[in-house]
């Protein structure tokens, strides 16, 4: 008699809110001169300053915190154009994301750079490579990026990373044990952008099996990656 084959239990990606707020920021050594940069907002030492750091490093949160505090619009690099930058100086802050090669229009940003200057508006850029960094070929623009003051964010070291684990399971409503968090902790790339895909990836497949997430199904899911 032929084995009877279970139906395979769907599981539905939902989207889980993550909280952009001050209060929810998590602080360390690594993000510490992020911080200090949002927090001395407005006494900064240029009014058009830049974020840099890896994928996942806390740049967006930041930025947000900021946007809130200063009353800022946001927008992407790619989406900037030459039209559209009178309208997102409009409140004398803006926060432009993800400056990356190839990825914004020079003329755009250029354009953007002397009308804030003129207006005396602030702007804050981030990316995950300092203005140095990158290949402009439009030769003000390139002397201008290079100009502005950069802030850095590194690598999260064992107490942040442990953090942002717990977090990133808060946020989406999962409840762990320390054992799941050392595991994961001491097994993942030190970045926060691994850690957030494997705990998405653990509730992925927790609700896929219908299982609480455990040690066991941690180290099932990290084998099989």
């Amino acid at each position: 008699m032929a084995g009877r084959v279970h139906p395979r239990q769907l599981a539905f990606s939902l989207p889980h809110a993550e909280s952009l707020s001050r209060d929810n920021f998590l602080e360390g050594p690594a993000n510490a001169a992020g911080l200090a940069l949002i927090d001395g907002w407005p006494e900064w030492p240029n009014r058009i300053m830049w974020l840099a750091g890896p994928e996942g490093s806390g740049k967006s949160h930041l930025a947000a915190i900021w946007a809130e505090e200063a009353g800022a619009r946001s927008t992407t690099a790619n989406a900037l154009t030459a039209s559209t930058v009178p309208g997102a100086l409009a409140t004398g802050a803006l926060v432009v994301e993800d400056l990356r090669v190839g990825a914004f229009d020079e003329r755009a940003l250029f354009h953007l750079m002397n009308l804030a200057r003129e207006d005396g508006a602030y702007v804050l850029f981030t990316g995950r490579e300092l203005p140095a960094a990158l290949d402009i070929e439009l030769r003000d623009l390139r002397s201008r990026l290079r100009a502005v003051p950069a802030i850095s964010l590194l690598p999260p070291d064992d107490q942040l990373f442990r953090g942002l684990i717990v977090k990133f399971c808060a946020d989406r409503q999962l409840t762990v044990d320390e054992s799941v968090v050392s595991y994961l902790a001491t097994r993942l790339e030190r970045s926060s952008a691994a850690a957030r895909r494997a705990v998405e990836l653990l509730d992925s497949e927790a609700l896929r099996l219908g299982r609480p997430v455990t040690r066991a199904l941690a180290a099932d899911l990290l084998r099989d990656a």
